[in-house]
């Protein structure tokens, strides 16, 4: 009797305890910035604003939602230098910055917001200038929050800013913002900072197992 009352309860406990993990899985919605190695994109290391491309150098932006850097999108379209600043030559005291800024897709998109077409442009910007600079004078307005992130560019999205959001691309705690993606203007790992504590679904899955448990020790005193 009590062995089956132990499999009635474990039995209960598994699909719970899954529900519970699946809540937590969540990802970021925000800029990510990233430099071109070649003919291939790499996750920058810093942040636009600390970053100091060179004459000839290509970097990229895309806003998606992501995890963390290893899942994020990477920008798409032309990445060619020699295209995108073609019609730029070259001039004494200053560099030329080839970005590319890819808005992302629908589904990536805040609620009631549309993204853009990507585009390319060709920043001639200082010599000394970071590639926030370069950024700010191609795409403007750009858009930073109270801790440097930044949140828009050339105006999208209007709202938000590295907000938490579900696997399916819904809002699911807009409060929550995506750490260290981006800071100071860079768009780092999106990376939970795990302040929160546990979450509803972690305590409300505890609460069902107490419930459970006190139940089938009942059943087995019922019974004996």
């Amino acid at each position: 009797m009590i062995r089956r009352a132990t499999v009635l309860f474990l039995a209960a406990l598994l699909p719970l305890l899954a529900g519970a993990g699946q809540a937590q899985a969540a990802g970021y919605r925000y800029w990510s910035f990233w430099e071109r190695d070649g003919s291939a994109w790499t996750y920058a290391t810093v942040g636009p604003s600390l970053s100091r491309p060179a004459d000839g150098d290509v970097q990229g932006f895309r806003f998606s939602v992501s995890e963390d850097s290893g899942d994020a999108a990477k920008p798409r379209g032309a990445a060619g230098f020699d295209t995108i600043c073609a019609k730029t030559p070259a001039k004494d005291g200053t560099k030329r910055v080839a970005l590319v800024i890819d808005f992302g897709t629908p589904g990536d998109a805040p609620s009631g917001e549309r993204p853009p077409a990507g585009r390319t442009a060709c920043a001639q910007v200082a010599e000394d200038a970071t590639t926030a600079e370069a950024l700010a004078s191609v795409a403007e307005p750009l858009r930073y929050d109270s801790n440097a992130l930044l949140c828009a560019i050339a105006g999208y999205p209007a709202k938000g800013c590295g907000e938490q959001v579900a696997t399916d691309g819904k809002d699911s705690s807009p409060t929550e913002t995506a750490g260290t993606a981006g800071t100071a203007g860079t768009a780092g790992s999106a990376e939970d900072d795990g302040g929160s504590g546990p979450s509803v679904g972690l305590i409300a899955g505890a609460a069902v197992v107490v419930v459970l448990g006190a139940a089938a020790v009942w059943q087995v005193r019922r019974r004996a």
